[in-house]
C-alpha cells in the first residue's frame, strides 16, 4: 500500500494538468494504479483504510461504541486472516438473525471498512472486509484457535471497553451467548424466569466477559467450565438494557 502523501501528490498533479502516464512515469508506478487514484479524485480521503485506522493515527476510535461491539463479535464468532496478502476480517452470523447482520455490518463500516461483503454459507452468513489495517485494531489475532492461545486486551482496548462495557457485552452475547427461559419445578409447580448464558472454550474470553459484567455491576457466575450465567432478576433486567435477545 502506497503512502497517502504519494496519492495526494498524484491527484494534485493531475488536477493541475499533468497526464496520468507522465505522473506514473515520474513516480515509477503502474499506469493503472495512478489512474485509479486520479479517477477517485474528489472522493473523501476516508475511503482509504490507512487514513481511517485510528491506531496508525495514534488516536482513539471515532466511535467507541461501534468498536466495542465489533470487538465482542470478533472474540466470539470472528476470525481475522492475516496470512493473506490483504488481511480479511470475517464475522459469522446465523442467517436468520437479519437485524444482527445489519448491526455487525454497521459496526464494521463505522470502525474501518469501506465495503462489507455478505457471503452466504450453509446455515450462516459470513460478513467480510479486506484491509491491511484490521490487525492494527485486533491484536488478538494469531495462529491457531482462540482457546489454544492467550487472549487479552491491550491497555488502549481496555480503556475503550471500560467506557462502553454494555456494547462490548452485546457483541459477546450476540455471538456466543443467548437469552433463554429457564424452567424449574418445585413441589409440583413450574416456575419460569429468563437468564443469559455465554459459552466459550477460551477461559480468557470468559474472563473478559465477566470483567465487563463487573464494570456494569451485573451479578454472574460460572455455571459450567466453559459457560457463565446471569440469572438474578435485577441482573437480567440490567443486561436487557444493553443486550436484549438476538433477532
Amino acid at each position: 500500500m502506497h503512502p497517502l502523501a504519494i496519492r495526494h501528490q498524484a491527484r494534485l498533479e493531475h488536477r493541475n494538468g499533468s497526464s496520468i502516464s507522465s505522473i506514473a512515469a515520474r513516480l515509477g508506478l503502474p499506469y493503472q494504479t495512478v489512474r485509479t487514484w486520479c479517477r477517485d479524485d474528489g472522493a473523501p480521503d476516508s475511503q482509504f483504510t490507512e487514513d481511517r485506522c485510528f491506531r496508525c493515527r495514534d488516536s482513539a476510535p471515532a466511535d467507541h461504541e461501534q468498536y466495542s461491539y465489533l470487538l465482542g463479535l470478533y472474540l466470539g464468532d470472528g476470525h481475522l486472516v492475516t496470512s493473506a496478502k490483504v488481511p480479511v476480517l470475517r464475522i459469522y452470523c446465523t442467517a436468520t438473525y437479519t437485524a444482527l447482520l445489519d448491526q455487525a455490518e454497521t459496526a464494521m463500516l463505522a470502525t474501518l471498512a469501506n465495503r462489507v461483503q455478505r457471503i452466504r454459507q450453509k446455515g450462516c452468513v459470513s460478513l467480510q472486509s479486506y484491509s491491511k489495517h484490521w490487525p492494527c485494531l485486533f491484536p488478538q489475532a494469531g495462529a491457531g484457535k482462540k482457546h489454544e492461545r492467550k487472549i487479552d486486551l491491550e491497555p488502549w482496548q481496555r480503556v475503550v471497553v471500560a467506557d462502553h462495557p454494555g456494547t462490548f457485552l452485546r457483541g459477546l452475547f450476540h455471538s456466543d451467548g443467548c437469552r433463554v427461559l429457564n424452567r424449574v419445578t418445585k413441589a409440583g409447580r413450574t416456575y419460569e424466569y429468563p437468564r443469559y448464558l455465554f459459552a466459550n472454550e477460551s477461559a480468557d474470553i470468559l474472563a473478559l466477559c465477566g470483567w465487563a459484567l463487573d464494570q456494569l455491576g451485573v451479578a454472574w457466575r460460572l455455571n459450567r467450565r466453559n459457560s457463565l450465567s446471569v440469572a438474578r432478576r435485577d441482573a437480567v433486567a440490567m443486561l436487557d438494557e444493553h443486550v436484549g435477545p438476538k433477532s
